[in-house]
């Protein structure tokens, strides 16, 4: 099936608070990334606003912290219905911040995954990944990973008893997405005991390559090129900068350094969410466009009118619609997968 639903285009037309959470986010991550490479952490700190893990249900859902690795303080946020006994589909999500910024905790993080678990009815896993430049690539993509096989493992010791592992998704949101991406890749490569990656929630994802795209010389709505070479430096260890810039197939999926997801009979299904005033846009459509040629059964949705990350903003009737459409391409693929038995995942072939 390949769906390309688009949003009629109108004005732009932001919410007075929006445009002022937008211009302090940008303000702070200009004042945060020192020249040489560093980060103001402490500053950081300071300003990510984070919220508690909630044992009594709020608006039916109760939140818990879970410890994975205390070493590399990798730790997730568990989000779990109250009232919904029927098996729940399991999404492990990858905040956004450019693997630089916030948190698994970060307050809008914590009001995002509550309303997921709440509105599509399912478990949600939110994880607390290491950042760069502290800690470069591929620790983020490895702290994903690794809490797949936590939970593959100790499922009965982390996870409500209807919680359904078989039906597994990944999202993630800018960075998250990216990271998204490649846990997918690797997923669909290794074999678990109970858990089945079934389908890839991509908001936004944030990728990017050597070439300038039109819609990054264009647009520099909360993203620009400064703050993105920026970022992309301080994911990738030098090494493997000098040898691919920004060509590295964690940064540029579908470029020439791609690699090759053709043969992968498991990697998921995948819808991905572009904005129309996300500097990034071309990438994520062509992440699209890659998806289908190499045989993946993906959708693409569009919302011409809305900027970088505005889902996180519910005075933003489009963040209710994003979140309706997550609901029904988990419910679609659950669905299938059960009548299938999870065989043939994600392909189109």
């Amino acid at each position: 099936m390949e769906t390309t639903t688009k949003h009629p285009k109108k004005g732009p037309s932001l919410p007075w608070k929006t445009r002022i959470v937008l211009s302090v986010l940008a303000t702070v991550t200009d004042a945060t990334q020192r020249r040489d490479g560093t980060i103001n952490r402490r500053f950081l700190n300071l300003v990510n606003f984070t919220a508690p893990p909630n044992p009594k249900p709020i608006n039916g859902v109760n939140s818990a912290d879970v410890t994975v690795d205390p070493s590399r303080n990798l730790w997730f946020r568990i989000f779990v219905p109250t009232t919904a006994t029927q098996p729940l589909p399991v999404i492990v999500f990858f905040h956004g911040g450019g693997f630089v910024y916030l948190t698994a905790d970060t307050k809008a993080y914590d009001a995002v995954c509550r309303r997921f678990a709440r509105k599509i009815s399912a478990v949600v896993v939110s994880v607390n990944y290491r950042l760069a430049p502290e800690y470069k690539y591929p620790a983020q993509y490895d702290d994903g990973f690794d809490v797949l096989k936590f939970l593959d493992e100790r499922k009965s010791q982390v996870l409500p008893e209807n919680a359904d592992l078989s039906c597994c998704f990944l999202a993630g949101d800018s960075a998250g997405a990216n990271l998204g991406h490649h846990v997918a890749k690797r997923a669909s490569e290794s074999a678990f005991t109970q858990l089945k990656v079934i389908g890839l929630v991509a908001i936004q994802p944030f990728f990017g390559g050597e070439e300038r795209a039109d819609s990054e010389r264009r647009l520099s709505l909360l993203v620009s090129m400064d703050r993105t070479d920026w970022i992309w430096k301080a994911f990738l260890p030098p090494t493997e900068a000098a040898k691919a810039g920004r060509d590295h197939p964690a940064i540029n999926v579908s470029g020439p350094s791609a690699a090759d997801i053709s043969a992968l009979d498991h990697f998921p299904a995948t819808v991905v969410f572009v904005g129309g005033l996300d500097p990034l846009q071309d990438w994520q459509r062509r992440y699209y466009e890659w998806l289908k040629r190499s045989g993946k059964e993906a959708y693409l949705m569009e919302y011409p009118n809305m900027f970088h990350a505005f889902y996180i903003f519910p005075e933003v009737c489009e963040s209710g619609e994003l979140i309706s459409q997550v609901k029904e391409f988990v419910h679609k693929q659950c669905q299938v997968a059960r009548r299938d038995g999870g065989d043939n995942v994600g392909n189109t072939s």
